[in-house]
C-alpha cells in the first residue's frame, strides 16, 4: 500500500463510531484525559506543532486535538505511531493496555472481569444467542434492531464490548463453559440469511470445543424449567461462585450459598430437559443445512 493509501486508511479508521469516551465512565475520562495529556506534553516537548504531528502520524489535526483533550479514544495504531514519532521507548505504545478497555462499557467490562476470572461458566439464555457466542454480524444485528434505537456510535461500542468478552475462549487453562439455547433462538434468522448461517457454523465451532458443552432445549418439550428467564453461574477458583436470574432474587447477582443452590438446582433440571450435547449439534447441523 502507498504511504497516501496508508494515510488514508488510518483517517478513515480514526472516523470510525465507538471510539468516543463515555462521560458517564469516570475511569475511562481519566484514562484518557491522562493520555491525552502526556502525548500533548511529549509532543510539545520535541517542538512539534499539532499539525506536523498530524503529518507525521497519518491522522488528521482535529482527531490530534481530541485525542490530546481526552475526547477520543485512540487506536493502538495512533499510540503505536505516536510512540515511534515522538521517540518515547514504548512509554507511549504501552498505554494502549489500559486505553483499550475504556472503549467498552463500565458494566461490560465488570462483567469481563468476572468471567476473566472464572473456572465454569453456566449461562441459560431464552431471548438470544448468548454473547459470548455470537458473531460480530450477529451481535450488530441484536443489538441494532432494540426499541429506542441505540445510536451508530453506541451499537460499535456495544458491539465491541461483547466481542472482547470472547476473549474467555483463548484463556489458558481453558474454564468449563455450559450453554442452554432455546429452539426458537436458534430458528430466528437476525440479520438474514447469510449472517444467520455464519451464526449457525459460530455455535457448531463452539460446541465441539474439549471445554464447551452447548446443548438446545426444544420446543417439543412439555416440561421446562427455564420459564422464568435467563440463568448466569460462574465459578472461581477459590470457591466463590456468583449467579444471577432474571425470575429469582431480583434478577441481582448473589453470592449467598442458599440463592446459588436454588439457582444451580433450576440450571440442573434445564440441562436434564434439554437436548443433549450431541443431539444438539446435530439438530444445529439439521437446521444449518435447512437454511
Amino acid at each position: 500500500m502507498s504511504v497516501d493509501g496508508e494515510v488514508r486508511r488510518l483517517s478513515e479508521e480514526a472516523d470510525e463510531p465507538g471510539w468516543e469516551v463515555d462521560p458517564d465512565d469516570e475511569w475511562g475520562v481519566a484514562v484518557i484525559t491522562t493520555v491525552g495529556r502526556q502525548l500533548r506534553l511529549r509532543r510539545e516537548r520535541v517542538g512539534m506543532r499539532a499539525a506536523e504531528f498530524a503529518t507525521a502520524v497519518g491522522y488528521g489535526e482535529d482527531l490530534v486535538y481530541k485525542v490530546e483533550g481526552g475526547k477520543r479514544i485512540p487506536r493502538q495504531e495512533y499510540l503505536d505511531k505516536a510512540d515511534e514519532v515522538l521517540g518515547a521507548g514504548g512509554l507511549v505504545a504501552a498505554a494502549w493496555e489500559d486505553v483499550k478497555k475504556v472503549r467498552y462499557p463500565k458494566k461490560v467490562r465488570e462483567l469481563g472481569k468476572l468471567e476473566g476470572k472464572a473456572v465454569e461458566i453456566a449461562l441459560y439464555e431464552c431471548h438470544i444467542v448468548p454473547g459470548l457466542l455470537q458473531t460480530p454480524e450477529h451481535a450488530r444485528s441484536v443489538i441494532g434492531a432494540a426499541q429506542p434505537p441505540y445510536s451508530p456510535d453506541d451499537v460499535e461500542r456495544m458491539v465491541a464490548a461483547r466481542l472482547a468478552r470472547q476473549s474467555v475462549f483463548e484463556r489458558s487453562p481453558a474454564p468449563a463453559l455450559s450453554f442452554v439455547l432455546e429452539e426458537g433462538v436458534l430458528r430466528r434468522p437476525i440479520g438474514g440469511k447469510m449472517v444467520w448461517r455464519r451464526q449457525l457454523e459460530r455455535l457448531l465451532e463452539a460446541g465441539r470445543l474439549h471445554n464447551v458443552v452447548l446443548q438446545v432445549m426444544p420446543m417439543d418439550c412439555d416440561t421446562h424449567s427455564g420459564l422464568d428467564g435467563r440463568i448466569e453461574l460462574l465459578k472461581f477458583p477459590d470457591g466463590t461462585a456468583v449467579g444471577r436470574s432474571d425470575g429469582a432474587f431480583s434478577g441481582r447477582p448473589t453470592s449467598e450459598l442458599k440463592h446459588l443452590r436454588v439457582l444451580e438446582l433450576r440450571y440442573g433440571t434445564i440441562r436434564a430437559q434439554a437436548l443433549s450435547p450431541r443431539e444438539s449439534l446435530a439438530f444445529i447441523e439439521q437446521l444449518l443445512g435447512e437454511t
